[in-house]
């Protein structure tokens, strides 16, 4: 068993046919089916269902799949740092984070860490938390940043807690009914015209459960929209959103106040394997992050506390 087969066996379960997938890894058909076939004799089992609709795992299959995934995986890694410590490439690092995170956070720290690495290729995956870790599990990313209100509830990863932030009211600039207020409670937000995110935002289920434990219906007059536009929409005085806090940073077109109890709040972490040590070029990115995140709590007073605690699962 090698590096090649386990790649071909990879992207055929992946595309669910062989000669897609020998597209792809850019061989000849016949090579990738004798690739398969090899390794298949080498584990004693057959590997795929193979049908003229296409080709599934079997249970054998099934069961090599993530060992697959992680040892192509690790591979990579040592790869890639070998290859870093020898000068021989610039480096690359592939991180995933949410879309709240990529418009506030994660661009500032793009910006500071290319300012200072240049040469270092990035590579970033935009997703909600869930689809991330699952990248995250198949060797897809480095790391992943994630919102998560539980992060014990986050299993085999090495976690960094990095911020505690608050959910907060958001309207346009200097206009009623927020501009009067320090704070406001969830029923007041229930009877004032609301934007709500997509369903496939943690954000939303966190609002939408707010809302049902206090027996609330929100008057929605918008709903599935992404941040950005959440954010527009918001500035053109269309209603009301609540946003994690560090998305006000640098709106000036925008105004927010505090939610009286219950307080809503989000918890940012870094997220990698457990057993794959980081290369040099991720420690560095980590870094980053971590010093960012700290300017970040800086500017935003008390609707944002610092984190250091890691936890291992």
């Amino acid at each position: 068993m090698n590096l090649e087969q386990l790649a071909g066996f990879v992207e055929v379960a992946r595309v669910r046919n062989f000669t897609r997938a020998a597209e792809q890894l850019h061989l000849a058909q016949p090579s990738l089916s004798r690739q398969i076939s090899s390794l298949e004799q080498s584990l004693g089992a057959e590997l795929f269902h193979r049908a003229r609709e296409g080709s599934t795992l079997t249970s054998a299959g099934e069961l090599l799949l993530p060992l697959a995934r992680r040892m192509l995986a690790d591979a990579e890694s040592v790869r890639r740092e070998l290859a870093e410590l020898a000068g021989l490439e610039r480096g690359r690092v592939r991180f995933g984070a949410t879309p709240t995170l990529c418009i506030s956070l994660v661009a500032e720290v793009l910006k500071e860490f290319h300012t200072t690495h240049p040469a270092i290729e990035l590579h970033l995956s935009e997703h909600g938390s869930r689809q991330l870790l699952d990248q995250l599990a198949s060797g897809e990313l480095d790391f992943a940043l994630i919102t998560t209100s539980n992060v014990a509830a986050v299993e085999k990863f090495t976690v960094t807690t990095l911020l505690v932030e608050e959910l907060v009211v958001i309207s346009a600039a200097n206009t009623a009914p927020l501009a009067a207020h320090n704070a406001i409670d969830l029923a007041a937000v229930s009877r004032l015209p609301q934007i709500v995110f997509s369903p496939s935002y943690d954000l939303r289920k966190t609002t939408d459960d707010a809302f049902a434990a206090a027996g609330l219906t929100p008057h929605v007059v918008l709903e599935g929209a992404e941040m950005d536009a959440v954010l527009r929409f918001v500035e053109r005085g269309l209603g009301v959103a609540i946003v994690p806090a560090m998305v006000l940073l640098d709106r000036p077109g925008l105004q927010s106040v505090r939610l009286e109890e219950p307080t809503l709040t989000r918890t940012i972490s870094l997220a990698r394997p457990a057993d794959v040590a980081p290369t040099a070029a991720v420690t560095v990115m980590q870094r980053t992050i971590t010093a960012t995140a700290t300017a970040f709590a800086a500017r935003a007073g008390a609707t944002m506390s610092l984190i250091s605690d890691r936890r291992r699962h």
